[in-house]
């Protein structure tokens, strides 16, 4: 398994806004291991080492290690909490995980070659509808990243999940349908055009329309 870190954790007796205001006062900070069929941990572990993981990259798909007590517990992060106001580490939950363990995840998607996007030469706008891809995937496996090539792609284009290379064991969540990624949009000024070009084709449309009406009851009052 690939890991970001590994931290030496404390056994946590007491939970509760005023035991968490201690922990973080004394460069602790609380975090809780659950899953794998056992009753959930209350842990404490350093501020300093898990907020420069978290800062690292790849913090909610890489498996850490947990020491406490003299054992090692192999853990996914799978949620924590900032304070709103100073983007300050709050707590972090751990999944148990093992080699065997299977789990969601969202991958971030990357894309290469836009100098080669015919549509993003001619002023096109890379319009990413997902940055990430929510997958199954082994712990042991779980993929870093998604790269999509924008080689040949033109205004009006779109890339789908069915563009996606996924390792061997890798599933995508959604499945019933082939999603949309990313589109190459047309610029500003070109929709603008085709905007003006359509009101205008809609206009001589009604004044046709008008004109042909008008015809018809002229050659009616004839009749009469």
């Amino acid at each position: 398994m690939s890991e970001t870190f590994t931290v030496k954790a404390e056994a946590r007796d007491k939970v509760g806004k005023g035991a968490a205001r201690h922990l973080r006062r004394s460069g602790m900070i609380p975090a809780v291991i659950y899953g794998d069929k056992q009753d959930p941990q209350p842990i404490a572990i350093p501020y300093k080492e898990t907020f420069l993981a978290l800062h690292a990259g790849g913090f909610m798909t890489h498996v850490a290690t947990i020491e406490l007590d003299g054992k090692k517990i192999q853990v996914l992060p799978k949620d924590y909490q900032l304070e709103p106001v100073r983007d300050f580490l709050m707590h972090v939950d751990f999944l148990r995980v093992s080699a065997k363990t299977r789990v969601t995840v969202e991958i971030p998607v990357h894309f290469e070659n836009e100098d080669d996007a015919p549509g993003l030469k001619r002023g096109g706008v890379l319009n990413v509808v997902r940055y990430a891809v929510e997958v199954v995937a082994p712990a042991s496996a779980i993929p870093e990243a998604f790269t999509l090539d924008l080689t040949g792609l033109d205004i009006g284009d779109s890339i789908h999940a069915s563009a996606l290379t996924l390792p061997k064991g890798v599933d995508l969540t959604i499945t019933d349908r082939d999603f949309t990624i990313a589109t190459i949009a047309a610029p500003a000024a070109l929709r603008s055009e085709e905007d003006e070009a359509a009101e205008a084709a809609a206009a001589d449309a009604v004044e046709a329309t008008e004109v042909a009406e008008s015809t018809d009851e002229g050659e009616s009052d004839e009749d009469k």
